[in-house]
């Protein structure tokens, strides 16, 4: 009797765990997950519980970047909570070849190698190819030293690789005065960026550009410039120096 009675407790304890065992082991991932982010204020890649995270961290579709150009620093954003997740030092472009500014996303995500270390995510720049990727030179993160991109350091862009998706948000900023926060640059044409898209947008408010605002300084912004010039009995030349900048009305003030 005392046998039949202990088989049935087993078969009923076996049963409980088959039907129960599911939510029971969710439940307790539910927590640790919960407990690994809130007890630290970051959120992070823990080996066997990486996917498992991804999938159930309740503000991942909320999640955003910015980037301080002159403070050299990305921040991971929860937009939704007005919280900070991450930080890391990164390096941006040279005077030469500024990073842009403005709000862009995520349009490509891969593992490379080389220049670009072990991880790119590429944005939706208009005017050219830039996104935010590792390095082989680890010595420049935190000063003016790429290309325009982002770079970081490769255990960083990894964990962020890990936690970010396509179309997730990026806002660049710089100082005060955005693209022009280092003063005005002399513009050529060939030249691409976001104070090359100011000259079109001005130019296209006094009726003389008609092309696209893609920040490239092409033929058709040439043209639009010289006949701007001609009407205001200006000096005929194809680069925009302080004095065009002045007459576009565009202007740094304090």
């Amino acid at each position: 009797m005392k046998r039949t009675i202990l088989i049935l407790i087993s078969f009923i304890c076996v049963i409980t765990v088959i039907i129960f065992g599911n939510s029971i082991n969710e439940y307790l991932n539910r927590d640790k997950i919960k407990i690994l982010y809130d007890s630290e204020g970051v959120y992070r890649q823990y080996g066997m519980w990486e996917e498992e995270q991804l999938k159930t961290h309740p503000n991942y579709d909320s999640l955003g970047i910015l980037i301080d150009i002159d403070k050299k620093l990305l921040y991971l954003i929860d937009m939704k909570e007005d919280k900070l997740i991450k930080k890391y030092v990164v390096a941006t472009g040279k005077f030469s070849t500024p990073t842009p500014t403005g709000s862009f996303k995520i349009i490509q995500k891969a593992k490379w190698g080389g220049g670009f270390g072990s991880r790119w995510m590429k944005l939706n720049v208009p005017w050219g190819k830039y996104g935010i990727h590792g390095t082989n030179k680890p010595n420049s993160i935190g000063y003016n030293a790429s290309h325009g991109c982002i770079r970081m350091r490769n255990k960083d862009i990894e964990e962020l690789y890990g936690l970010v998706k396509y179309n997730t948000p990026v806002a660049i900023f710089k100082g005060t005065f955005g693209p022009f926060g280092h003063g005005f640059r002399v513009l050529k044409p060939g030249h691409r960026g976001e104070d090359v898209q100011e000259v079109q947008r001005a130019l296209k408010e006094k009726g003389y550009y008609h092309g696209s605002i893609d920040g490239i300084y092409g033929d058709g912004m040439k043209m639009s410039l010289i006949k701007f010039l001609k009407d205001n009995d200006m000096r005929i030349t194809d680069k925009i120096g302080f004095h065009i900048y002045e007459k576009l009305g565009i202007i740094l003030m304090e």
